[in-house]
């Protein structure tokens, strides 16, 4: 399991989504590295962890990270909130803190979660695997940019970023996406017992805000930040706002 280690001062730990890598909190990390020492994970399957024999599931993943970091509170982008959370469920003593960005405990709409992802357009990203993976990946970057006051630039930045490590297998990709679609985690939020941040972006088009203020209702003691100009990867382009969210969020919990 590859990690970066940047910056000085107490630990945090940043998981990154589907199909990324670590460095695409390189926004964050300056922002950032001055106040905390960054674990950056490339979690398996994708970028420097591409060779980590562990499987993209939840329960493997949030094991193999907790083995490859120090106590600290994590922050999970997208499908890195998933890990994330489950992490902060299992190891509580582990995962002192924990903040979601753009992430939900489930991803994909329901009968008693309409706020969720619809599912045919998920269908349509898994499907799509097959013929054209790079095309599928490209499809989700745009709906990841799009909404955003800066989506030019949120789109430049995803796009150089997704393949600066190498590509992830399109089997990874699709096991990424299955981890999605399957993961449920909400029966978990009324007995975090960790503080917790649910940062969203007002004008997300992959996580809907209302998911996340629905998630935060459900967690005791919660906070939820609304980052107003942003779309589904605010640290992008709002990395001062989101560090400033999570430097407020961080310094209220006990050390």
């Amino acid at each position: 399991m590859h990690v970066d280690i940047l910056g000085s001062g107490p630990p945090l730990v940043l998981l990154h989504g589907w199909a990324m890598h670590g460095g695409i909190f390189a926004p964050l990390v300056e922002a950032l590295r001055a106040h905390r020492t960054l674990h950056v994970v490339d979690l398996p399957g994708h970028g420097h962890s591409r060779g980590a024999a562990v499987p993209l599931r939840l329960d493997d993943c949030a094991a193999a990270v907790l083995d490859a970091v120090p106590d600290a509170p994590w922050c999970g982008w997208s499908l890195g909130g998933l890990v994330a959370l489950r992490a902060a469920t299992l190891r509580p003593a582990r995962v002192p803190a924990l903040a979601m960005v753009c992430a939900t405990p489930k991803f994909v709409v329901a009968d008693d979660w309409p706020q969720g992802m619809p599912a045919a357009v998920f269908h349509g990203f898994a499907n799509g695997l097959h013929d054209d993976w790079q095309g599928t990946i490209d499809r989700f970057i745009a709906l990841e940019a799009f909404g955003s006051d800066h989506m030019r630039e949120e789109l430049r930045l995803l796009r150089d970023a997704v393949l600066a490590r190498g590509a992830p297998s399109p089997q990874v990709l699709a096991d990424g996406l299955r981890l999605l679609e399957d993961g449920d985690l909400r029966a978990a939020l009324p007995t975090l017992a960790v503080p917790s941040l649910w940062l969203a972006g007002r004008r997300d088009r992959l996580v809907n805000p209302q998911a996340m203020q629905a998630a935060a209702a459900l967690a005791p003691g919660a906070r939820y930040v609304e980052v107003e100009h942003a779309g589904h990867a605010p640290f992008l382009t709002h990395a001062d706002t989101v560090a400033a969210a999570l430097r407020t969020f961080l310094d209220g919990v006990p050390a």
